[in-house]
């Protein structure tokens, strides 16, 4: 029988639980990852690289019915659904097996099955005991319905709609946060007719209000309808379609979607057993070194405060198992963590609003340039995409960043590092940007803020 005693157990393989058991095995502990479905969990099977996969289709039909823009005629282009999902299916394949393979590297055990923690310093898996000098929870979110709507028949979560067997004509998305736009995104460029709802007064709500304004726009001009200030109510799922109320009206489509939240996965770990006390919003405690309040167990990612991001909880995981192998660690700065939304247009942020900021009482500063104002934007066809800078005239401090439009997921890095760095506004405008590329409107919105914009 294999050494059930390691220095550390991972339950969870997600971005923040392959992440923390790797660089726990790096520090030289004898590791194990317990994985109840399947190696990569849900980020990698069902949410963030599916949602990828799809909508990387739906851009690239976007770019064939634009061609005709850049002086290239085709005809009108007709949607696979099949080898669709046959190249999600390998995506996901590359990339679990590129972590299995990492396992294998590293020499981590992967145990198959629900893991649970024990009173005292160990974790269960069925009738199988672990011994752990270290145990990292990371068992990520789980799904939540709407009031007076429960998941079933085709009322169902973001996972799902990634993975549909066939291409809806119609579908209801109820949530127009992150994940809503980019299905709502995704299915309205492949031809659906999409309903987006969201009870607030505008998509992305959480975002920048100029973001919002230009990604409601675009998200307009895919076909969908949006409604917003507007609750979905009545649902009467059956098995061929969903029927609905919203305000005055009522409808009917293939697929309703709930996006407008999820919770920690919490209910099988055990933890009022092992002492884990929980926070508020059902989230588990913990410090800055992610320590919950039994010893020697961390948690991170979605079970924890903080943006729900796999990239948040991969940083998360190297800090537990660096605390727990003796490092000095720091906490995160969880502000100052890039956020990313891949609907068309791309949208990525850090940071303050410029509400948040102005609420703060800062003494607020905005750089704000168009793509159109930098020669990449013409060149490349996106003129309308838009580079906002939230800074403090007092040290010309960056507070934000929030970019809407292509590449903007990769753009908003550059100023999440010049802030990481202690660098400011006045920095991002005199540093030297590569000609002509979008990243000149970065430098130009930083020129805007500190008070000599050149082209604009």
């Amino acid at each position: 029988m294999p050494d059930p005693s390691f220095d550390c157990v991972v339950i969870g393989s997600g971005p923040g639980g392959y992440v923390a058991a790797i660089r726990a095995a790096q520090l030289g502990m004898r590791t194990a990852v317990v994985e109840k479905d399947e190696v990569g969990g849900r980020c990698l099977n069902y949410a963030c690289i599916p949602a990828k996969a799809v909508l990387r289709v739906a851009d690239v039909l976007s770019e064939v019915r634009d061609a005709g823009d850049f002086g290239i005629q085709v005809g009108e282009p007709r949607v696979d659904y099949d080898a669709v999902r046959a190249r999600r299916a390998r995506v996901i394949k590359t990339l679990t097996g590129g972590v299995a393979g990492l396992f294998k590297k590293h020499g981590i055990e992967l145990i198959e099955g629900e893991g649970r923690l024990r009173p005292g310093a160990g974790v269960a898996v069925g009738e199988q005991d672990l011994t752990a000098r270290t145990v990292v929870l990371a068992t990520g979110s789980v799904k939540k319905p709407i009031p007076g709507a429960s998941f079933g028949a085709r009322v169902i979560g973001t996972e799902e709609a990634w993975a549909l067997a066939e291409l809806p004509r119609t579908m209801a998305v109820v949530g127009a946060g992150a994940s809503g736009a980019e299905i709502a995104s995704a299915y309205a460029r492949l031809g659906v007719d999409v309903l987006l709802f969201e009870a607030l007064d505008r998509v992305l709500p959480t975002e920048d209000a100029d973001i919002s304004k230009l990604v409601q726009r675009g998200l307009g001009r895919q076909g969908m309808k949006i409604h917003t200030d507007t609750l979905v109510a009545d649902i009467e799922p059956s098995d061929a379609a969903v029927r609905f109320r919203y305000g005055e009206e009522t409808a009917e489509v293939d697929w309703l979607v709930i996006a407008a939240g999820r919770g920690p996965d919490v209910d099988a770990l055990g933890l009022d057993a092992a002492g884990v006390k929980l926070g508020t919003g059902g989230l588990i405690a913990v410090d800055g070194a992610m320590r919950t309040s039994a010893e020697n167990v961390y948690a991170i990612g979605d079970l924890v405060h903080g943006p729900a991001l796999a990239h948040k909880a991969s940083d998360e995981g190297v800090i537990a198992v660096e605390h727990a192998a003796g490092l000095e660690t720091h906490p995160i700065e969880y502000i100052d963590i890039p956020r990313a939304t891949f609907c068309t247009p791309n949208v990525a942020s850090f940071g303050l609003t410029e509400a948040q900021a102005r609420e703060q009482g800062h003494d607020v500063v905005v750089g704000k340039v168009q793509y159109g104002a930098v020669g990449a934007g013409t060149v490349y066809g996106d003129r309308t995409g838009l580079v906002k800078i939230v800074g403090d005239t007092r040290y010309g401090e960056l507070l934000g960043g929030h970019i809407v439009g292509a590449k903007a997921t990769e753009l908003i890095q550059e100023l999440v590092n010049a802030r990481t760095l202690e660098g400011g506004y006045p920095e991002v405008a005199r540093i030297v940007h590569g000609h002509p590329t979008l990243s000149e409107a970065v430098m130009e919105a930083g020129r805007a803020a500190d008070g000599w914009l050149i082209h604009g």
